[in-house]
C-alpha cells in the first residue's frame, strides 16, 4: 500500500469518527484494516495518524477556527473537516512529512471527496496553518 492511499484510509477513518459518538477508534482501525489489502506496511502511519487526530482534536480544531473569520465547526463541510485535520496533525505533530507533501495530498482528497469549494477552502486554510507555522 503506498502512503497516498494510506493516508486516504486514515482521512476516511477520521471522517467515520465524526459520526460515532462513542469515538470507538480501534473498531473504526480494525473496520479498516478488513476492507483494505496490503495495509500491513502503511499501519503504522494510519494508527498514528487516526490516533493522533483523535488525542489531540481540539488543539486541531482550534487552529482550524483561528484561521477562519465567523465560523463554527458545524458550518464546515464534514469531508472538508476531516481533510483539515489529518492535514493539520500531519503539519504540526509529524516533522518527517513535508508540508508542501501534506498540501498537496489534503488538496487532491477534496477534489476527490469533497464539492466544487472544497479544493479551494481546504488549500487556503492549509496555506495559513502552514504560513504561521513558518513565522
Amino acid at each position: 500500500m503506498s502512503r497516498k492511499k494510506a493516508r486516504d484510509c486514515a482521512f476516511k477513518c477520521i471522517y467515520e469518527l465524526e459520526f460515532d459518538n462513542e469515538k470507538n477508534v480501534e473498531k473504526t482501525l480494525s473496520y479498516c484494516y478488513q476492507e483494505n489489502e496490503n495495509v500491513e506496511d502503511e499501519k503504522e502511519y494510519i494508527d498514528v495518524v487516526v490516533n493522533g487526530v483523535n488525542k489531540n482534536l481540539k488543539a486541531i480544531d482550534e487552529i482550524i477556527l483561528s484561521k477562519l473569520k465567523n465560523w463554527s465547526l458545524e458550518r464546515i463541510a464534514k469531508i472538508d473537516l476531516a481533510i483539515l485535520r489529518l492535514a493539520i496533525y500531519e503539519i504540526m505533530y509529524m516533522d518527517d512529512i513535508p508540508v508542501k507533501v501534506t498540501a498537496n495530498e489534503a488538496v487532491e482528497l477534496a477534489k476527490l471527496y469533497g464539492n466544487n469549494d472544497s479544493k479551494s477552502f481546504v488549500n487556503g486554510v492549509i496555506a495559513k496553518v502552514i504560513e504561521a507555522k513558518n513565522s
